[in-house]
C-alpha cells in the first residue's frame, strides 16, 4: 500500500507547466482513471502517441502520482468518519517518529496533517462504530504520549473529492 505520510511532507516543488491537453488529460484522469488511452486521445481531440508520451511525462514530474480506485467506505460496513483533533506538548524528533509510525500501522487513519495554530495533528479515521473508534483511540494513546484528543463524528458527509483543482496556464 503505498505511504502518504512522511516526515518532510511540506517540502515544495517548482509547479509544472501544463497547457490546455494537459489540464483536458488530467481531468480527464481524475475523473476516471480506468478510460483507455483511445477514449482519453478521443476526448482531447489527439491521438494516442502523444497522448501516452504526456501522460508517461506526467508520471516521471510526479503530477500523476498513482492510480488507485476509490472505495465507498459504507459499502464495506465502515459507517463513522471521525476527524480526530490532537494537541501534544511534545515536539522532539523521537516523539514525531513515533507517532508517525503509530499512524502508518493504522489502516484507520486514512488522512494525517500537521497543523498550524492551537492544534498540532488532525486525523480523518473511518471506523465501524464509536467502539471501534474508541479501540483505535485507547491503543494510539497506550502507545503515543498526546496531551489531548477531540474526536469529532461527521454526521454527514456534504462534498468528497479526490479531484484537485487544475490551475490555468499562466499568461
Amino acid at each position: 500500500m503505498p505511504e502518504q505520510i512522511s516526515q518532510d511532507a511540506g517540502a515544495s516543488q517548482t509547479p509544472v507547466r501544463l497547457d490546455e491537453v494537459d489540464r483536458k488529460i488530467l481531468s480527464l484522469l481524475q475523473e476516471d482513471a480506468s478510460l483507455s488511452l483511445d477514449q482519453i486521445a478521443d476526448r482531447v481531440g489527439a491521438s494516442k502517441t502523444p497522448v501516452w508520451n504526456r501522460i508517461r511525462k506526467l508520471r516521471e514530474a510526479g503530477v500523476i502520482r498513482r492510480q488507485v480506485a476509490i472505495l465507498d467506505p459504507e459499502a464495506l460496513g465502515l459507517e463513522a468518519c471521525f476527524f480526530v483533533l490532537i494537541r501534544t506538548a511534545e515536539h522532539d524528533k523521537d516523539w514525531a517518529a513515533r507517532f508517525l509510525q503509530a499512524l502508518r500501522e493504522r489502516p484507520e487513519v486514512i488522512e494525517a496533517h500537521r497543523l498550524a495554530g492551537d492544534i498540532d495533528y488532525i486525523l480523518k479515521v473511518q471506523v465501524r462504530n464509536a467502539r471501534a473508534y474508541d479501540r483505535f483511540y485507547q491503543s494510539l494513546i497506550g502507545e503515543v504520549r498526546i496531551h489531548n484528543v477531540t474526536a469529532l463524528l461527521s454526521m454527514e458527509e456534504i462534498k468528497a473529492t479526490s479531484a484537485l483543482p487544475i490551475p490555468e496556464a499562466a499568461r
